[in-house]
């Protein structure tokens, strides 16, 4: 795929390791990059990100073939493998660099992003309120390279095989007709 004919979205559903791993399998993505956006200063290390106290939550930032796979089905598939109804927290991971956020780079993400959420609000999809913020983007930092294909390098590790192993799981479960072959 040419990078100069796709689009961008910019997710954080908690640990990036996770987000990233997910986002990779799907047909139309052509790239998945680990980093940080929302925050308040400039250029920060996964070793203040972590503290909670730069503000910025662990994202990835997605290139994708909108002709291959819709913002809104990226957005289903973020919906369905992580929990958009708790704040500030994924399983164990706890504090604001672990929140539910869309951070749309257009009117139109921004749109549907408020559309889904709406109807998925008034369809009681999930049992509690969604509090997923939807936030216009601010500058998104790449994540140092150790970060970045975490799950595809350390699948043995305990971190993926019990938090990240069932959001694969599940995403084959539930989309599997949107993976890559």
């Amino acid at each position: 795929m040419e990078k100069k004919n796709l689009d961008t979205a910019i997710l954080a559903g908690g640990c990036f390791w996770c987000t990233e791993a997910v986002f990779q399998r799907l047909d139309g993505v052509a790239e998945v990059i680990s980093g940080f956006t929302g925050g308040n200063i400039k250029n920060p290390a996964y070793r203040e990100i972590i503290t909670g106290r730069t503000g910025h939550a662990e994202s990835i930032k997605i290139l994708f073939d909108s002709k291959r796979i819709s913002f809104e089905e990226l957005l289903l598939v973020f919906f369905a493998t992580h929990d958009p109804t708790t704040l500030n927290r994924q399983q164990n991971d706890v504090g604001t660099q672990y929140r539910s956020a869309i951070f749309y780079t257009s009117e139109e993400q921004k749109e549907v992003a408020e559309r889904l959420i709406k109807t998925m609000e008034e369809e009681k999809f999930f049992s509690n309120p969604i509090v997923t913020e939807v936030t216009e983007a601010s500058p998104f930092y790449t994540a140092e390279e150790e970060h970045q294909d975490f799950y595809n390098e350390h699948r043995q590790q305990p971190y993926c095989q019990f938090i990240i192993d069932p959001k694969i799981k599940k995403l084959k479960e539930l989309f599997s007709e949107k993976l890559k072959k």
